[in-house]
């Protein structure tokens, strides 16, 4: 008995320990992103700050229009930041690195935990891209090529809009050509989790939640990136979502990128620091190969 109260005392002890380590990340995150963006280019694209799509105070979108003509497709980011952390104004070096390659970019903020918990964020998520297909013409964007791109809490977001035990209703969806997760939790148990327990009722079990039990047959390509020396997010997330999805006859494909943890996996992709890691590149190809496909 004794040995068992040791085991589980360590168990929460490591738990502990690992949402310090993250919340101590984040702020260095967020030190980071701001000194970033302050050195993003601002050449190559135009940007919308603030854009309601919805009347909440949190559903706003900062757009990021490309300087290249045509009917260019959309790539709606959403962050991560455990459900509880994160904000768009952080985003800037997403949505130049994309929208100098031809790209239109829609950078979300949603609601937060603890005050808003699952579904909340992805009803914001689905009600964004509802409001971007109904008001194209207005911002000027096309919405007949969609690319869903989202970083740890972001990744489980868009795959949850696909793949959720109450079906959305999305005007897009038949638009959507492949979903970019990075760094993502699609397949964990967050009850006692002290990273995420405030971000979904623990009331609830994971089964009923995980976008991993809801998987649908569709014609969208899924791309799963991990970080090579993630300690956030375990790569089994990424391993039983692809096995899931293949199982229902859908695409999906693994791509491991070298020396990168949790957090460096998205600063990355910032065309500054791009030369120093595959991410960008990583990416890169894959949507490359997706402009082919059309």
């Amino acid at each position: 008995m004794f040995n068992k109260i040791q085991q589980i005392a360590a168990l929460l002890k490591n738990r502990v320990e690992k949402a310090k380590s993250l919340y101590r990340d984040f702020r260095l995150y967020d030190a980071g992103s701001y000194a970033l963006n302050r050195l993003t280019p601002r050449r190559g694209y135009s940007v919308q700050h603030n854009v309601a799509y919805g009347l909440k105070a949190r559903h706003r979108l900062d757009l990021y229009a490309s300087e290249q003509k045509g009917e260019n497709p959309l790539i709606v980011f959403v962050h991560g930041g455990a459900w509880s952390h994160g904000d768009k104004k952080d985003y800037r070096f997403v949505g130049e690195s994309f929208a100098r390659e031809g790209f239109d970019v829609a950078v979300i903020n949603y609601h937060l935990a603890p005050q808003h918990i699952f579904p909340s964020s992805v009803d914001d998520l689905t009600l964004a891209l509802n409001y971007l297909a109904q008001q194209k013409q207005r911002l000027k964007i096309s919405a007949q090529k969609i690319v869903l791109m989202g970083h740890s809490a972001g990744a489980f977001n868009i795959m949850s809009a696909l793949y959720n035990p109450k079906p959305y209703e999305l005007i897009c969806k038949t638009e959507i050509r492949a979903v970019i997760g990075l760094a993502g939790p699609y397949h964990f148990d967050y009850k006692g989790d002290p990273l995420c327990e405030d971000a979904f009722d623990q009331q609830v079990p994971f089964q009923q939640v995980m976008p991993f039990y809801f998987v649908e047959s569709n014609t969208v390509r899924h791309y799963l990136f991990t970080a090579e020396n993630d300690r956030i997010v375990h790569r089994s997330n990424a391993v039983d979502l692809d096995q899931m999805l293949k199982e229902k006859g859908n695409h999906s494909q693994i791509l491991d990128v070298p020396k990168t943890g949790h957090l460096t996996v998205m600063g990355s992709v910032s065309t500054l620091f791009s030369r120093y890691f595959q991410t960008r590149k990583m990416i890169m190809d894959v949507l490359t190969e997706l402009r082919q496909m059309d």
